[in-house]
């Protein structure tokens, strides 16, 4: 994993994505040459000519495959789910490319010049995502870790392990003292005759990750200098966690790893940042989707009987605890809490009227609140605001529950596109891991890779309920 703009990605998924740019800004060259000389002409294009085409291409290609969730962390249900991403993410880019080509003359490609590169742009992709398929699976090419412990924290290292792209594999878990609760499968603990440098050294080893559940028994300091001095690299579970998963492991945090770590600043001119982002994204998207809007309001009319609410304003916490009023379309009959009591949404949930399960699906639901991003009450992108009755449960059972506060609650959030939609106490414990993560690693950079990943969510109906 390497970190950019305070978040982190997947070393080999920036590689991938760059050979994937280079190759499509190469075809556009590729197809005008191959299309001249079909058709006998002696001249070949000048590299320089094709440069405009080409970066149009590659962005709008590369907008829409990071959209479809094609640059995602763990992404995909294996090599058929990849291709149909890939194919739909073609489909949808034919149909941009072709319209700003036809738009901006000085873009514009011969058909059958842009079909020959289009074809080679979509074959090599598809090769270099089989290639990558197939070296992912080898160890060889993963960073090589020791563990140091075998508790739950080493438990979840091996967890992670699991994903296909983890880009790590472990080569063993070292046990320091005999009172740790055993956690890992005991024939992936390595006995240790020697030096922890040496045997280090001889298994070729490029990080040790601190995993120990209570590091006051017998940490082996010295040890673990001398393999730093070495050139190894040192982690401790908390940052390795974070760096692997895109969320801060709650169990293991302290208020002292708050105050020490880095992140979890915002200077003024983040906010301010962060405000033009909301006005220009909620603007812009208002502009996109009013008239989806207008169809949503009138089929919820007519589906009450052309009487009863469209709109169903309900009060949510805010930054800084704060309350204030959220708007969202009606999704449930206008008598879903007879008694006033708030009541969790559940996956069948009787309440939903048969347009509020489509609306709640798609995401359309949710389009009311940019009159609350616009009003400054939310920001486009942070953490999903919860009503007051269940953040005073989960702020009593949750430790730091309350930090997620410290941002305007948002439209869309980390969390959701991560986590699948939350109905319950371990659900919002789970999904506050993902949202410290976003609170600590802020950037405008970050808040643009979520919104271009909740498309995905969208499209391919993750998180909704």
């Amino acid at each position: 994993m390497m970190r950019i703009f305070r978040h982190y990605i997947s070393r080999a998924l920036l590689t991938l994505l760059i050979a994937e740019f280079l190759h499509m800004f190469w075809s556009i060259y590729l197809g005008q040459s191959l299309y001249r000389s079909l058709g006998a002409e002696d001249s070949v294009p000048l590299f320089s000519e094709t440069i405009p085409s080409a970066l149009v291409f590659v962005l709008v290609m590369g907008l829409i495959m990071t959209a479809m969730g094609l640059y995602e962390r763990n992404f995909w249900n294996g090599g058929s789910d990849m291709l149909l991403r890939v194919a739909v993410s073609f489909m949808l880019g034919l149909f941009v490319v072709v319209a700003i080509y036809y738009l901006i003359p000085d873009l514009y490609i011969a058909r059958g010049a842009f079909s020959l590169a289009f074809g080679a742009a979509f074959v090599g992709v598809v090769c270099l995502r089989i290639f990558f398929f197939q070296v992912s699976k080898h160890t060889d090419v993963k960073r090589r870790l020791l563990v140091l412990g075998v508790g739950q924290q080493a438990a979840q290292i091996e967890e992670l392990e699991r994903h296909k792209t983890s880009g790590f594999s472990v080569l063993g878990y070292i046990q320091v003292h005999e009172e740790e609760t055993l956690s890992v499968p005991a024939e992936r603990i390595l006995q240790v005759t020697t030096k922890l440098n040496d045997l280090a050294d001889q298994l070729t080893v490029d990080e040790i990750v601190v995993a120990m559940d209570d590091r006051r028994k017998g940490f082996p300091m010295d040890e673990m200098m001398d393999c730093k001095t070495d050139g190894i690299r040192i982690s401790n579970f908390l940052t390795f966690f974070e760096r692997q998963s895109g969320k801060i492991q709650l169990d293991a945090l302290r208020p002292s790893n708050l105050l020490f770590a880095e992140g979890f600043q915002f200077a003024m001119i983040n906010w301010v940042f962060k405000r033009l982002f909301d006005l220009i994204t909620s603007l812009a998207l208002l502009v996109l989707v009013l008239p989806v809007m207008l169809l949503t309001a009138l089929a919820i009319w007519l589906e009450a009987g052309c009487r009863g609410k469209i709109l169903y304003w309900q009060t949510r916490v805010g930054l800084n605890g704060h309350p204030f009023n959220v708007v969202k379309f009606r999704s449930m009959r206008e008598d879903a809490e007879k008694g006033g009591k708030a009541v969790w949404a559940t996956k069948g949930d009787p309440r939903i009227t048969r347009i509020g399960a489509i609306i709640r699906d798609t995401r359309i639901d949710e389009l009311p609140q940019l009159y609350n991003v616009l009003r400054g009450d939310m920001s486009f992108v942070g953490p999903r605001p919860e009503r007051p009755e269940f953040v005073a449960k989960l702020a009593k059972n949750i430790p730091f529950y309350a930090m997620r506060h410290m941002v305007k609650p948002g439209i869309t959030g980390w969390a959701q596109i991560c986590f699948p939609y939350g109905a319950s106490e371990e659900d919002a414990r789970e999904k506050l891991q993902y949202d410290l993560y976003y609170i600590k690693n802020y950037s405008i950079f970050f808040d643009t890779v979520i919104l271009l990943q909740t498309v995905h969510t969208v499209f391919w109906g993750k998180s909704a309920h």
